[in-house]
């Protein structure tokens, strides 16, 4: 399998409840290679760039204030398939679907506050990357 990078966001919901270090282990236990890593504010507009491909979806507005609500870990992982293997540690947008032992199924309460985001696909995950750091931070 190729190895892969990826976009993931520890959410404010899970900064605020303190549940960044168990969830940086898990992405340690998981053998990702973290390649980058910062903690930010996101502002509104910020959050609204991110997120434009929702942008006419009816749930855009609560996204981008939740993701702007507080500070967030934004990171690159890498790894062999690291796209899918980090959406498989996360698990299922809702916690109630969620795998058991997967971080939203442990950790997250509810669709939105599902504590971690992760890219979806190659194409989406360079955007994402690319939104946050400039390719000096990613060698």
């Amino acid at each position: 399998m190729a190895i892969e990078r990826t976009l993931a966001i520890i959410k404010p919901d899970a900064v605020e409840g303190g549940l960044a270090g168990d969830i940086l282990s898990r992405i340690h236990a998981a053998k990702f290679q973290i390649v980058a890593i910062k903690s930010l504010r996101l502002t509104k507009t910020e959050a609204e760039g991110f997120y434009a491909v929702h942008r006419e979806r009816p749930f855009f507005g609560d996204l981008t204030n939740f993701m702007s609500s507080g500070k967030v870990l934004v990171m690159v992982l890498e790894a062999p398939g690291a796209i899918s293997k980090w959406r498989d540690t996360m698990g299922a947008t809702d916690p109630a679907k969620a795998a058991p032992g997967t971080i939203r199924r442990d950790f997250g309460t509810s669709i939105q506050n599902n504590c971690t985001h992760g890219s979806d696909a190659p194409a989406t995950a360079a955007f994402e990357i690319g939104y946050f750091f400039a390719g000096a931070e990613l060698v």
